[in-house]
């Protein structure tokens, strides 16, 4: 049996035209001798009337302090619509179809409500529906724990259903469908010559998303990458086009560059010179409330890293309330040069530095892992800095 996973964003669900588009997509998988297993996000964004964030705002806009399995619940809603929705979609094309919940399609999870990991996965009614020529559409980003409660996956947690799924039914594929064609060389609305990557390696795939390019969640791509099940990344509007996310020896040392302005710079100043102490504490803290931080830098006379926007109020308050001396500013951005290929490629680093340089772009600070390189520069200067670095690694 010739499984694919065909997973659909929100925006590629949000109209009844994009979802005929959605629907064709699997007939082609079907007319290829596939049986499709089909995974849906909540229909459209922010405003749509069953977007995850508009669900969420019935409740916020009564009482801000919610039960987490109680938000987990009603989150939850948005993909069983949307999925219920796909199925009459399909049905209208003569294939046979039925919903299934991430509890139906039988994904086990932990406790952790709004960012559960899965456990395990029973796909036993899923394999009875593809056995009778049924097409699965599962609600993705959910699932059920060991209590019987729903549960979210998180961010990103459709793109994940996808892939524990995949490797579940032992797919051969998993495509990824959503309003982006792929994998760009840079961000297009920055870099104007900016292009699309046919052909991603598992590792670059994920040092992008974790870096910034939200077409793919990384979690997904590690999962898949396990079992080498490739994933093709495409659009509902042309699903010739793509992103093939595979085991492959890249030959140049750098595929793209990332950005991403989202981040808040944190400097705390120790009560006494060198108090190492303080270094400990803080991270202490901040990994009790998993809080992760990058560009870690510890000096005698300060200690300065990064986090995430989005954390910036919790940071703030554990820092405050802690009696720290310290200081945030959101005035940076993080742009990042990926590539597997600068694997024990010397001179990378030094390209980087000289480009920059170049073009009078200060360097705040780097740090870089076997895949990536990553510089902190001012926010003013982030697009200088992609198209500079672009260019500079003759990426266009």
């Amino acid at each position: 049996m010739r499984i694919v996973v065909q997973k659909f964003g929100g925006t590629s669900l949000q109209t009844e035209e994009l979802r005929k588009k959605a629907a064709q997509h699997v007939l082609h998988k079907v007319e290829e001798g596939f049986k499709p297993v089909v995974v849906v996000s909540a229909m459209g964004r922010k405003g749509s009337p069953y977007a995850t964030d508009t669900l969420l705002s019935l409740v916020l806009n009564i009482n801000k302090d919610i039960h987490p399995r109680e938000k987990d619940l009603l989150l939850s809603c948005g993909e069983l619509i949307s999925a219920t929705v796909m199925v009459q979609t399909l049905n209208n094309l003569g294939m046979q179809a039925a919903t299934l919940t991430g509890a139906q399609a039988g994904i086990i999870t932990d406790d952790k409500f709004g960012n559960c990991h899965v456990k395990k996965v029973i796909p036993f009614r899923i394999h009875k529906f593809l056995e009778k020529d049924i097409i699965p559409v599962v609600a993705g980003f959910q699932g059920i724990n060991e209590n019987g409660d729903i549960t979210t996956l998180g961010r990103g947690g459709s793109d994940t259903t996808a892939s524990v799924l995949a490797v579940a039914l032992k797919a051969e594929l998993i495509e990824i469908y959503s309003d982006v064609e792929g994998i760009m060389s840079a961000n297009p609305k920055i870099v104007e010559k900016a292009h699309l990557l046919k052909h991603v390696s598992y590792d670059e795939a994920v040092e992008l998303a974790y870096k910034g390019a939200e077409v793919i969640h990384p979690r997904a791509v590690e999962i898949a990458s396990n079992e080498s099940i490739p994933l093709v990344i495409r659009s509902t509007e042309d699903g010739n086009k793509g992103t093939m996310i595979h085991h492959i020896k890249i030959d140049s040392p750098v595929t793209g560059i990332i950005n991403g302005n989202n981040i808040c710079y944190v400097r705390i100043y120790p009560k006494k010179h060198g108090d190492y102490e303080t270094g400990l504490k803080v991270f202490r803290i901040l990994t009790e409330v998993s809080i992760s931080v990058d560009f870690i830098d510890i000096k005698p006379e300060q200690i300065t890293f990064i986090i995430n926007t989005e954390n910036k109020m919790v940071t703030e308050n554990l820092l405050r309330g802690n009696r720290f001396n310290f200081e945030l500013k959101n005035d940076y951005s993080k742009v990042s040069v990926v590539g597997s290929g600068m694997t024990g490629q010397p001179g990378i680093m030094v390209k980087i530095v000289e480009i920059l340089n170049k073009n009078q772009i200060t360097i705040h600070g780097c740090t870089d892992s076997h895949t990536t390189i990553s510089c902190l520069v001012d926010k003013a200067q982030e697009s200088k800095a992609v198209n500079a670095l672009h260019a500079g690694f003759e990426l266009e």
